[in-house]
């Protein structure tokens, strides 16, 4: 319950008008702290911009700034009127920074409390917009506790713009008006923020990053489109729990659908933790008052270790571009600074050291510039000015429209292999050329070409799962250009006599030139489907299923390879079973191939496939078979 300010005595002598608050708290060549994000206390901000031309040399310290306002409306072209020290760049401050009028400090969003709380910057007045006190005379920060709650209490003075419509948050999010040393009263309506909707892109990239997400993880999503549009793609799962310096409304949406329950959560078990929100009023009437969620100072809520405590952690944040080796520039264009770094390394680091958690970098494969070209958001190397945000040994998932790439762990030669894979077609061939004159892959690295010369898309409709009885669960795909090293695994792990069988000499050596082509196919005449799954904690390819056209008309060579120890499960059967609907799908009427009489499970499967099969026996041991698959 909120207190009558004006008819208490203790109180009242704090109470001031709103061009006294500016007057009495900041003179000429003070630092100055403007409160975040939607919580802009617009009316002191207001009469700070029209006071401009008696603050001369105020520097304003300022974390995300989504106000309309114009801070250089008054300064007529002057530098050393207001100069604002931002440590995320806004829209609305991008063009000042960008012309030399406003200046961007790049740091961790976990480490810029303690900057303050050291005394490394003296911050003369703190303009923070807070809830009405309760009974105890207790203001709530609001929709933004992040770096505002420990700036004011390093500020060596507080000035409050104190709001009804400000939502009245939990957790450590609190102000005592002992702690304020003036007020201004406000009635105006807190900003709102809404994402553009999502288009065909946006949508695709939030459908992979979903599968990427497994029922109770704990989510965070960063600023930006793409990281918010995944939520609309997460109705299917369970008890999921979130942990983010920022959320929008389509959280309130899988809370009210029963998804997020934060049930499951390792470390806050049934709460909401977060630093700041951005949304609509439907989002503030959400978190007022609601012991769900719990807001935290980024100090806290970013620090990679407790972050790390939420088992499966997943942090998904966007990116502007990457590099072939992994490097990922967030907050830059060139030389042109764009946005910042935010609290994208502090949930990278922290998911990463989570158990099983899932660091995901989420970027739409190009970028239309001003004049109509179109460029590659995955390119060769960063352009020079460009920041590096997130490392090359620090990246994990890298997800656009085009598939999942996984970087971690992973050679220089795989990192390109896999980003190639994910970049627009029409930049593949670009890239890889690039590649191959530095060294990078192999000098006869090649990408899948289809008959009619074009580069062959991978058909991610082919994609499904196979459960063995012990609960195992087989990632069942097309083979990729990225899966060499992986099929070779495959083939190396037979033994004498499965080479033998499989290959029909017992010394078979699979090499690069033997193995490329098989991951370099045509998906439009041929087809490599694999059995992907997780062994002593390594990715491993453990079964292959293939056909290859023939100069036989309407008709496909075919092969199947199991490890041994994944075979009796049914996935040989499986994935018979699969090729023929895939081969019936490109107008196949005919599987063939040799087989030999001492591989008899491999007979007993064809025999008993429900398709009519002919077969003749050859010299050593050798039966040539045609599976009629048309009826």
């Amino acid at each position: 319950m909120s207190i009558d300010l004006m008819n208490t005595k203790k109180y009242k002598r704090k109470h001031v008008n709103v061009e006294d608050a500016i007057k009495r708290y900041i003179k000429p060549g003070d630092r100055i702290f403007i409160d975040s994000g939607c919580s802009e206390p617009i009316n002191l901000t207001s009469k700070l911009i029209e006071l401009g031309p008696q603050l001369s040399d105020v520097e304003m310290i300022h974390f995300i700034s989504l106000s309309d306002l114009d801070y250089y409306k008054t300064a007529g072209g002057k530098e050393d009127l207001f100069r604002h020290n931002v440590f995320f760049i806004s829209e609305n401050l991008r063009d000042a920074v960008k012309h030399g009028l406003a200046d961007y400090t790049p740091m961790l969003l976990s480490d810029i409390p303690k900057f303050f709380e050291r005394g490394q910057m003296h911050l003369k007045t703190a303009l923070i917009q807070v809830s009405p006190p309760d009974e105890f005379g207790f203001c709530s920060y609001g929709i933004n506790v992040d770096i505002a709650k420990p700036i004011a209490e390093s500020a060596e003075f507080v000035i409050a713009e104190i709001n009804p419509k400000m939502p009245r948050t939990l957790g450590d999010s609190f102000i005592h008006m002992d702690d304020i040393d003036a007020f201004v009263i406000a009635d105006h309506d807190i900003i709102e923020f809404t994402y553009d909707p999502p288009d065909e892109t946006v949508t695709k990239i939030g459908k992979y990053v979903a599968s990427l997400i497994e029922d109770e993880s704990t989510i965070q999503t960063g600023i930006g489109t793409i990281p918010n549009a995944v939520l609309a793609e997460l109705d299917d799962k369970k008890d999921l729990g979130v942990h983010s310096e920022v959320f929008s409304d389509g959280i309130v949406d899988l809370v009210e659908k029963g998804v997020i329950t934060c049930k499951k959560k390792s470390i806050h078990k049934g709460k909401i933790i977060c630093s700041f929100v951005m949304g609509s009023r439907k989002l503030y009437d959400f978190v007022d008052n609601n012991p769900f969620v719990e807001f935290h100072p980024s100090n806290y809520c970013n620090d990679p270790f407790i972050i790390s405590q939420n088992k499966k952690q997943v942090a998904i944040n966007a990116t502007l571009t990457i590099d072939l080796t992994g490097q990922v520039n967030a907050d830059s264009l060139g030389h042109v600074f764009y946005s910042g770094i935010g609290g994208q390394v502090d949930f990278v680091r922290g998911a990463n050291h989570s158990k099983d958690g899932k660091p995901i970098a989420v970027l739409p494969s190009t970028a239309t510039l001003k004049d109509g070209t179109v460029i590659s958001r995955i390119v060769p190397y960063l352009e020079p000015g460009s920041g590096v945000v997130i490392t090359r040994g620090d990246i994990h998932y890298v997800v656009t429209e085009w598939g999942i790439a996984y970087l971690f762990g992973k050679s220089i030669r795989e990192r390109v292999l896999q980003l190639v894979n994910v970049a627009h077609p029409d930049f593949r061939e670009e890239l890889l050329g690039y590649a191959k004159k530095i060294n990078y892959v192999y000098s006869d690295q090649k990408l899948p070409i289809s008959i009619d010369g074009r580069l062959s898309l991978y058909p991610d409709k082919y994609e499904t799962n196979f459960q063995m009885q012990n609960g195992t669960n087989i990632k069942i795909r097309p083979v990729k250009p990225t899966d060499e090293r992986l099929l070779q695994g495959l083939y190396y792990s037979l033994d004498e006599n499965d080479r033998y069988l499989r290959f029909f000499a017992h010394d078979r050596q699979f090499p690069h030139k033997f193995v490329q082509p098989l991951v370099n196919i045509d998906y439009q005449t041929d087809m490599i489907i694999v059995g992907e799954t997780i062994e002593e904690g390594e990715q491993k390819i453990v079964a292959s299923a293939a056909f290859f056209k023939t100069h036989q008309p309407s008709t496909v060579e075919l092969g199947i390879v199991v490890k041994k120890n994944f075979r009796k499960s049914g996935i040989a059967k499986f994935l018979l079973e699969y090729l023929i609907t895939i081969a019936r799908e490109l107008n196949y009427k005919y599987f063939t191939g040799s087989i030999l009489l001492e591989n008899k499970p491999m007979l007993y499967i064809l025999n008993n496939s429900g398709y009519p099969m002919k077969s003749k026996n050859v010299e050593y041991g050798e039966v040539l078979f045609t599976l009629d698959i048309s009826k």
